[in-house]
């Protein structure tokens, strides 16, 4: 029988049959069905929402080339050492205010739809941007920097309507687009800014009012409101609500009837079985979002890359503007201007050529992790660059030479790029939130904790940096460089905290 049985077996495979052939087609099967198939791009919604996302770069930066002249003309103190004090005392203020609603919006948005309150937003920072340009005191600046603020804090709702139009399979493709807006809109802002700052000295045959003479910033603000003002009409006509917010909607109570309308109704399989109705997914409470290893790692992290990042963008141009004996470079507000849209240039072209293509072979927590050990080299490259202009200064005529000037400027030209490589981290933290966030319900919570811990280290990171440049060099602290070496230090303490990103978050790659 045994013999019968291996006779039988050995007939039923002969030389024709496919042997090893038919399992490697179903393994080369389940691999295929391993790898979805990347969900169309809605273009139309991704471009509508990046011309939303443009709006704000351009009336943030647009301030940046000026804001230490404006403060200077307010004749707030007669040592230009010390503008720093409120230049910095304006910024933190504006982020303190943005700290202050930028939960409050995310929930709000969960409620009542993502495009109402991006519209308001943008509306509410049109109008603050020209009351900045229109302020003649210190006061009047703080209270249009504050209400610009607290405006400004949907930027988490903003976040959330990509995660929400995209899917692992087509966020590759989408996040460096739209990763493009913030460089996009640093290059216009500071042009702007630099290019239109007293207009009327300026261009005296074509801008001399006395209007624009009175109110030399009012030219700039004007413009940023009025990019602001086109993009909430071009995002009223294209901008659509996403989805999961209209089905939140659908399952809210009925005031009419005391029903919830358009909720799931139970209905009958093909048995004729009642099948119960789908629930919609609840977001879970900040308590227990922060109690999600990975969702607190991300705060924490966000928060020493927003202390980062917005004390190199501010102490940049205040080192810029600041004489070179006091440790700067002495630029005017339109090479303060060009060097920011420099900054924005570069980082367009990193979002452009290599972004989608380092999200497609590199593991978001690693690339994160790579770029926030970029920040402690970014800061020590400043003062080199002061000491060659040192080197090339002419006693006699105060003024740099021409191989200096170039030398400087490819130096910046290479911190900037540092700079905006590390600042790659932003974008990557996005797509980490969304890959780690517990369910689609909490993803505007959880993007809104990490928004808030951004916006928390930004309420007082220009004052305490701009701060640290003046004390540094009013007192000639390690040769005035002593912001260098702390803020050297808190860089590499950022590195250390973001490693526990990578040990906790899903992967992405592989």
């Amino acid at each position: 029988m045994a013999s019968a049985n291996i006779a039988n077996d050995t007939a039923n495979y002969d030389e024709t049959c496919p042997l090893l052939r038919t399992s490697n087609a179903h393994n080369a099967e389940a691999q295929i069905a391993e790898k979805p198939k990347p969900t169309p791009l809605p273009k139309g919604q991704l471009a509508a929402l990046c011309v939303v996302r443009l709006v704000e770069p351009i009336a943030f930066t647009q301030l940046f080339p000026y804001v230490n002249e404006f403060m200077s003309d307010l004749h707030l103190t007669d040592d230009p050492s010390k503008i720093g004090f409120y230049s910095g005392l304006v910024e933190s203020l504006f982020a303190i205010s943005q700290l202050c609603s930028i939960y409050q919006w995310a929930k709000i948005s969960d409620i009542i739809g993502r495009r109402p309150v991006i519209f308001l937003g943008i509306i509410g920072l049109a109008v603050t941007t020209l009351m900045f340009g229109l302020s003649k005191s210190l006061a009047s600046v703080l209270v249009a920097r504050c209400l610009g603020g607290l405006f400004s804090g949907n930027i988490a709702v903003i976040h959330s309507v990509l995660g929400e139009i995209t899917d692992s399979t087509n966020q590759m493709v989408a996040l460096p687009i739209y990763g493009l807006t913030w460089p996009l809109g640093s290059i216009i802002g500071p042009l702007i800014g630099g290019t239109f700052s007293h207009p009327a000295s300026k261009y005296p045959e074509i801008l001399g009012y006395q209007f624009l003479k009175d109110y030399p910033y009012f030219l700039p603000c004007f413009i940023a409101s009025v990019i602001a003002i086109i993009g909430v009409f071009l995002g009223f006509i294209f901008l659509e609500e996403v989805p999961s917010i209209l089905q939140l909607k659908a399952t809210l109570p009925s005031k009419r009837n005391g029903k919830k309308s358009g909720s799931p109704t139970a209905g009958t399989n093909g048995d004729g079985a009642t099948t119960a109705p789908a629930l919609p997914e609840k977001p879970l409470s900040v308590s227990k979002l922060l109690s999600i290893p990975i969702i607190s790692a991300l705060a924490f992290s966000g928060f020493m890359l927003s202390y980062l990042g917005t004390s190199f963008d501010v102490v940049f141009v205040l080192f810029c503007y600041s004489p070179i004996e006091s440790g700067g470079l002495a630029f005017s507000a339109s090479q303060i201007g060009y060097s920011l849209a420099t900054a924005g240039a570069i980082a367009a072209a990193i979002q452009l050529c290599i972004m989608s293509y380092l999200l497609r072979t590199f593991d978001s927590a690693k690339m994160y992790n790579f770029c926030m050990g970029l920040w402690p080299y970014t800061f020590l490259v400043l003062p080199v660059l002061n000491l060659v202009a040192r080197a090339g200064l002419d006693e006699t005529t105060g003024e740099i030479g021409t191989a200096t000037v170039a030398l400087l400027w490819v130096g910046i030209a290479f911190a900037l790029m540092l700079t905006k490589v590390a600042s790659l981290a932003y974008s990557i933290s996005m797509i980490l939130t969304k890959e780690n966030a517990p369910n689609a319900a909490s993803l505007g919570q959880s993007n809104g904790i990490v928004q808030f811990a951004m916006c928390f280290a930004r309420s007082f990171a220009p004052f305490l940096v701009s701060a640290l440049f003046a004390i540094s060099a009013e007192y000639n602290l390690l040769g005035g460089h002593l912001w260098v070496a702390i803020m050297v230090t808190v860089s590499f303490l950022g590195t250390t905290i973001s490693r526990k990103i990578e040990q906790n978050s899903v992967k992405t790659i592989g």
